[in-house]
């Protein structure tokens, strides 16, 4: 708290927000007065705001007791002294720390996905390793929708108009909203997150921003708040920003592409390449392990009913796990790099994946590959859309089904996280079933 405490005061900060990340990836926790955290040194939370529906329902409790303390307990949170970050959009001088949660021996709490990262991480530390990951998130700007009946249209640009059609890395289209995107840069580099390129994607006014790569941990805290970031400027500019994968019909779902790659922690050697720039075993054996696991992990990556609109026919997402070099049509592209650069793009996840989650599974399909000294399938030539081999859970349902009857990667991910997660995302499909859509109603209201 030392540390975290000469950081505000240097800063004259009056206020904190501490949070902690959902199964959802929404920003749980508590805003007071930067006085009042200096002096209190730890905040508390109730345990079951962890097993938090995205709808805010919380789950029965009673089947649950195993999962979660039936008095109701408290957790509590830590500050992260590496994980503070300035609110540029406050009105007053604002701090958001990320915190660690714990149970009040002082034991991470396996439900946290921040604390689930740092599980996977600590088993390649064991064995000397240093993952590095770059995101790539793509996101939609849209007009303001108050009626969620109401489909979303594009916003309108400083011209005046709308944007039509689909404007892959047009320039000029992107320079429609540059008032927005200077201010989403001007508050990044206010929170030091490390944003490099933008581009224009293919749907209408659909957006890509990529990371620099660098530390898991570091990079998922840094998705976690941009997220909060884009949808701060676009609320100052009179839009939405939306990280939904699919939310706007005939239009391509959003995804958060993870690129990674493994080093010795020693010597910083990438262990994807071997002396004379050749594939290593390690580099087979992770690309196997993301084959072999990836669709029991498919919730951690398609985590909402939503998710699995974005997995269509020709809509340019992964409906497989097949892998291949500088082809984008397959899960996993090896982009045309030599040495130290080497490294895998995970393209399944959606733009609406918790990063710390997305990131975790990817993370540790790819160990457990190492591990087991797994071989891939040979390298995927073509297009990989129409290939049916290595097919994906095309619905949450399936997807759930499939991580409940994966043993190994179950016990990898810990009994008690699967178990609470699973039965949160059944809660919302259940959820989801109680709402009749437009779809229904306009076809089978007056046919059936």
């Amino acid at each position: 708290m030392e540390s975290v405490v000469q950081w505000l005061k240097k800063n004259k900060i009056t206020e904190v927000e501490c949070l902690i990340s959902d199964f959802t990836g929404i920003a749980r926790g508590k805003i007071m007065p930067a006085d009042k955290f200096c002096k209190e040194k730890g905040v508390r939370l109730p345990e079951s705001v962890l097993i938090q529906t995205v709808t805010g329902d919380y789950l029965d409790e009673e089947p649950y007791y195993d999962v979660i303390d039936p008095a109701e307990v408290d957790v509590r949170l830590r500050p992260d002294e590496t994980a503070i970050y300035h609110v540029p959009w406050a009105l007053e001088p604002t701090a958001q720390i990320i915190h660690d949660v714990y149970d009040k021996k002082g034991n991470l709490i396996e439900l946290s996905p921040r604390n689930l990262l740092k599980k996977v991480l600590k088993l390649y530390s064991s064995k000397g390793w240093q993952p590095i990951v770059a995101p790539e998130l793509e996101f939609y700007l849209t007009q303001m929708n108050v009626n969620p009946d109401h489909p979303l249209e594009p916003p309108v640009g400083r011209s005046g108009r709308q944007e039509t059609g689909r404007q892959s890395y047009s320039i000029d289209a992107v320079n429609e909203f540059d008032p927005l995107f200077e201010d989403i840069y001007d508050y990044c580099e206010a929170q030091q997150l490390d944003v490099d390129t933008l581009i224009h994607e293919e749907g209408t006014a659909q957006m890509e921003i990529n990371f620099r790569h660098g530390s898991p941990l570091e990079l998922a805290d840094q998705v976690f708040l941009f997220k909060r970031t884009v949808r701060e400027v676009a609320l100052k500019h009179n839009m939405t920003a939306t990280f939904m994968a699919k939310p706007i019909s005939d239009e391509p779902g959003s995804a958060m592409h993870v690129h990674q790659s493994i080093h010795e922690q020693k010597t910083l050697r990438n262990i994807f390449t071997g002396d004379n720039g050749e594939n290593t075993d390690f580099f087979y054996g992770y690309i196997a392990g993301l084959q072999k696991y990836m669709p029991s992990a498919m919730p951690l990556f398609a985590p909402n009913v939503n998710s699995y609109r974005r997995f269509l026919p020709g809509e340019s997402a992964p409906v497989n796990v097949e892998w291949g070099v500088d082809n984008r049509t397959v899960a996993l592209r090896v982009p045309d790099s030599e040495g130290e650069n080497k490294r895998v793009e995970n393209r399944l996840p959606g733009a609406d994946a918790n990063p710390y989650l997305a990131i975790a599974g990817s993370l540790l399909c790819g160990y457990m590959g190492m591990s087991e000294g797994l071989h891939p399938t040979a390298p995927f030539e073509g297009s990989a859309y129409d290939s049916e081999s290595m097919r994906l859970p095309l619905s949450l349902e399936h997807a759930l089904m499939m991580l409940e009857d994966c043993q190994p990667l179950c016990e990898m991910l810990g009994k008690k996280f699967v178990r609470a997660y699973i039965a949160v995302k059944e809660a919302e499909s259940e959820n989801f079933k109680r709402i009749i859509s437009s779809w229904e109603r306009k076809y089978l209201l007056m046919t059936v």
